[in-house]
């Protein structure tokens, strides 16, 4: 554990130094597009994080290669330079588009290159367990479109999700964290060696989520762009695919009793082998819905809109960093119920902790519809948003009694909207929503001047 730790916080480090020269790199280089339609912030940010993301990814790599346990790795498999290759490949279609906007096909195109290149040195699928069936070994060629489709989807789940500060790296970050401790379980616990590269390709994953957050919480300095999102959904396609494709099911104890009983322990056991999604439903979720909506309008899939989930949150009343954080929460929910069921199925206080969670998930969602307002008297002590505003007929005729002296007008006069605010776009890098007040002009030292 310690060596992945080190290992885990290495790639952070090397991530979180490197983002800052790359913002100024990607400033310098110009990747920083105009304000779009469906966007969110509200002034020009620079891309490309990616950059330090995939050096952080080098650097986990290049550490864990030199580490005495973690070194087997390396030398009884080849699926960490075959899980580098397809990252190196991705992350260099990722940084053309960031800087001239690639057509969404020929980033397909190269995702599925990237995962057949994986294919190609060993990384791919090579059965997979049935919950009824038993385990079915796949032929070369399914193994080899099963891993395409795997990896394509993870990717283009996690580039859908990227849309708020913050959200995809972290909602990967907690996904990953749920899978590390399912592939440590397998790899320790039960003593499996081939279960050693998928839990060092999620430990490294988290570095890199981990050290590109401070620079990408609201407000952003920097997005880590598609050269980041594509990056994190194949490590992360990478890691699930390493365990469901090595993992002998024998080694773990789970034949015994009849063979009903044998497939009820295994299922459980293998939920985030079958369905590894399932730890990013949320992201996998909200592809399938942008896929149904846009073709449904007669729309090409690929076609960017505002009807994303967390746009919707927005549009329901949350704040950004309100958004984020649930879906921080339902990412987790799913993610460790999933993980917490595999361990112990048999417990009803797991499915029960699931429930009463999804319910306390359910009133933060809906909390904007039921916002509370303040009684007049408690106005002044409670923040904006709680307080009732007169209707301008009852300002008017409050205007004559207010021992103030308050003119009506300002009685009368709505809240203002937080759009009305904002200030203009700038270069600065910076998300932030509200209006800054700049710093007054300073006079001219006439001695220096």
């Amino acid at each position: 554990m310690r060596e992945y730790l080190l290992t885990l916080l290495i790639t952070a480090a090397v991530t979180y130094l490197l983002t800052g020269p790359v913002r100024k790199f990607a400033i310098v280089a110009g990747a920083m597009p105009e304000i779009r339609a469906r966007d969110v912030h509200r002034e020009p940010t620079p891309r490309l994080g990616g950059i330090a993301m995939f050096f952080g990814l080098c650097a986990g790599l290049l550490v864990a290669d030199h580490l005495e346990n973690l070194n087997e790795v390396f030398a009884k498999s080849n699926e960490p330079r075959a899980l580098l290759s397809g990252a190196a490949l991705i992350w260099l279609i990722g940084v053309l588009d960031d800087k001239f906007e690639i057509d969404a096909l020929i980033k397909l195109g190269g995702q599925m290159i990237a995962a057949g290149v994986m294919v190609v040195q060993g990384l791919t699928i090579l059965w997979l367990p049935v919950p009824g069936v038993g385990l079915v070994a796949v032929t070369q060629w399914q193994g080899t479109l099963l891993t395409v489709a795997l990896v394509v989807i993870t990717i283009n789940a996690v580039n859908f999700v990227d849309g708020l500060d913050g959200l995809a790296a972290g909602m990967v970050c907690i996904a990953t964290a749920a899978f590390f401790m399912y592939a440590y379980r397998i790899w320790y616990g039960y003593g499996i060696e081939a279960a050693a590269p998928a839990t060092l390709f999620a430990a490294i994953l988290m570095g890199m989520c981990l050290g590109f957050l401070p620079h990408n919480m609201h407000p952003a300095r920097i997005f880590m762009g598609d050269s980041g999102s594509m990056l994190i959904g194949l490590v992360l396609a990478g890691s699930a695919i390493s365990v469901t494709g090595q993992i002998d099911p024998d080694r773990l104890n789970l034949f015994s009793g009849s063979e009903r009983s044998t497939v009820h322990q295994m299922v459980p056991a293998y939920i985030p082998l079958l369905l590894p999604l399932s730890i990013i439903a949320i992201p996998a979720a909200d592809l399938v819905l942008a896929i149904v909506r846009r073709t449904w309008r007669g729309q090409s899939p690929f076609a960017a809109d505002r009807g994303h989930l967390h746009h919707r949150l927005l549009e329901i009343g949350h704040s950004h960093s309100r958004a984020v954080l649930i879906m921080y929460f339902w990412s987790a929910l799913i993610g460790f119920g999933v993980l917490a069921y595999s361990v112990n199925s048999a417990s009803m206080w797991i499915v029960l902790g699931v429930v009463f969670l999804s319910a306390v998930g359910l009133v933060m969602l809906l909390l904007p519809r039921f916002t509370p307002h303040a009684p007049r008297w408690a106005q002044r002590f409670v923040p904006p948003r709680y307080r009732r505003y007169p209707e301008p007929s009852e300002a008017v005729e409050e205007a004559a009694t207010d021992p103030a002296g308050t003119p009506a007008e300002a009685l009368t006069e709505p809240p203002p909207e937080p759009a009305a605010a904002a200030a203009a776009p700038s270069l600065n890098g910076a998300t932030a929503l509200g209006h800054r007040p700049r710093p007054s002009a300073r006079p001219k030292d006439k001695t220096y001047g």
